[in-house]
C-alpha cells in the first residue's frame, strides 16, 4: 500500500510503498478515505512540540474509512462497514490506568511508546490497522461526507473535557481558549449538550464575532485585556449567571494568566477542568491559591483525551443533528500531496476549517 512517511524530525514526508498492515486477533483493517491533519500536525513533525514518536512513522491522528478485515473476535463489524478509527489507543492489560498511545502522533510514557511498536503507524496511508474497540460504526454515510465526519477526532477532545466536569444541560461554561482550534471546537460542543450558556473569552476579536454569529445568544464573548483581574471581572460580569463549569484549552505557548483568570471566575462549588497544552515549553507553574480552593469547594482536574465511550456518544449526537459538521469547511488533499496537506493545515487550518487528506476511494 502507499503511505506517507517520516523518516525523520524536520524531514518532509515522503509518499512510499510501504508493507500491507497484517490482521491480528482483537484487530481491524480499515481502508481509510479521509484522514484529518491537525493544525498542529508540522510543529510535531518537525520535532518542536517534543513529543514521543518512534521514527520512522506512518504520521496521521485518526480517520473515517471501510472495514477492509476484521478478527475473530468481532461480532457486529462487517467489512464495507464505514467507521470512525478513534486515535487513542490504550493497552488491554490495566484495566485502572492503561497506557496510551496517540496513533500516529505522540505517546505518554514508556508504556505508551511500546503501544507505539505495534499500533503506531498512522492514517496517512491507504490502510490502518487499529484495535477492534477502536473502530467505531457511523451508519450509512456518503463517501463525499467523510471529510466531514473527520471533524469528530477533534470535537472529541472537549467533548472529554467536559463529560470530565460533569456538564449537565443549562449550566454555564467558559472556554477558556475559545477562539482557537480546540476551543472553538468546544463551543460547539458544549452547545450541542446542551449548555445554558458559553463564555468565550479571547484576544482574537475577528474569532469572538465569528462564534457570535455561529451561535446565537447562547454564546456570550469576552476579549481579554490581559490584565488577570480586569479579565477575571468581565468574564463573571458578562455570563450573568454564575459559571458552573471552566474548561481550559489553551495552547503551549499561552501563559498561566489567562488560564488562572479564567478558572477563578467559576462559582462556589465549580469544576475547573485542565486539558490545554500551558506549561509543556517550560513557563512558570499556574498557581492556583490553596486557600481558595479549599473555601471555595473547588473541584480541579485534569483530564488527557477522552474515555473510549465518548465516541459513540459523539456520534449520536451528530447523527442526531443535535452537533452540525456542516460548520466546517473541509479542504482535500490526495496522499501524494501529504506535505502540501501539512502546510495548509498550519496556515488555513482549525477554527471551523478541517484540513483532509483522501488516500483511497471507496467502491
Amino acid at each position: 500500500m502507499k503511505a506517507a512517511v517520516l523518516e525523520q524530525f524536520g524531514s518532509p514526508l515522503t509518499v512510499e510503498t510501504v508493507p500491507d498492515p497484517v490482521l491480528g486477533t482483537g484487530e481491524v483493517v480499515v481502508d481509510v478515505v479521509a484522514a484529518g491533519v491537525l493544525p498542529y500536525a508540522a510543529e510535531v513533525f518537525r520535532g518542536e512540540r517534543q513529543y514521543l514518536l518512534t521514527l520512522p512513522v506512518t504520521p496521521g491522528s485518526g480517520a473515517v474509512g471501510r472495514v477492509r478485515t476484521v478478527g475473530p473476535d468481532a461480532t457486529r463489524l462487517r467489512v464495507g462497514d464505514w467507521v470512525l478509527c478513534d486515535p487513542t489507543i490504550r493497552s488491554r492489560d490495566d484495566a485502572l490506568a492503561p497506557d496510551i498511545t496517540l496513533q500516529g502522533l505522540s505517546a505518554r510514557g514508556q508504556g505508551g511508546l511500546r503501544l507505539q511498536e505495534h499500533f503506531g503507524q498512522g492514517s496517512f496511508a491507504e490502510q490502518l490497522l487499529v484495535p477492534t474497540e477502536n473502530a467505531f460504526p457511523l451508519g450509512a454515510i456518503e463517501s463525499a461526507d467523510a471529510g466531514q465526519w473527520c471533524a469528530l477526532p477533534l470535537l472529541l477532545v472537549p467533548y472529554g473535557g467536559l463529560l470530565a466536569a460533569g456538564l449537565r444541560a443549562g449550566q454555564t461554561v467558559l472556554i477558556s481558549g475559545a477562539t482557537g482550534n480546540f476551543g472553538s471546537a468546544a463551543v460547539e460542543v458544549a452547545l450541542a449538550m446542551g449548555a445554558g450558556r458559553v463564555i468565550a473569552p479571547g484576544r482574537n476579536e475577528k474569532m469572538l464575532a465569528e462564534l457570535e454569529r455561529r451561535f446565537g445568544a447562547r454564546v456570550r464573548t469576552v476579549p481579554l485585556s490581559g490584565d488577570e483581574d480586569t479579565d477575571r471581572e468581565r468574564m463573571g460580569g458578562t455570563a450573568s449567571d454564575p459559571i458552573d463549569v471552566v474548561l481550559d484549552l489553551l495552547p503551549p505557548s499561552a501563559g498561566t494568566t489567562p488560564v488562572r483568570a479564567a478558572a477563578m471566575a467559576v462559582r462556589e462549588s465549580g469544576t475547573v477542568v485542565l486539558m490545554g497544552g500551558v506549561g509543556m515549553l517550560g513557563g512558570s507553574d499556574l498557581g492556583l491559591p490553596y486557600p481558595w480552593i479549599m473555601r471555595n469547594n473547588i473541584t480541579i482536574r485534569g483530564q488527557w483525551m477522552y474515555p473510549r465511550e465518548a465516541n459513540t456518544q459523539l456520534i449520536r449526537l451528530a447523527q442526531r443533528g443535535l452537533l452540525d459538521l456542516r460548520h466546517f469547511d473541509i479542504t482535500t488533499f490526495d496522499l501524494d500531496d501529504a506535505d502540501a496537506a501539512l502546510a495548509h493545515a498550519a496556515t488555513d487550518g482549525g477554527r471551523f476549517s478541517l484540513t483532509v487528506i483522501r488516500p483511497t476511494t471507496p467502491g
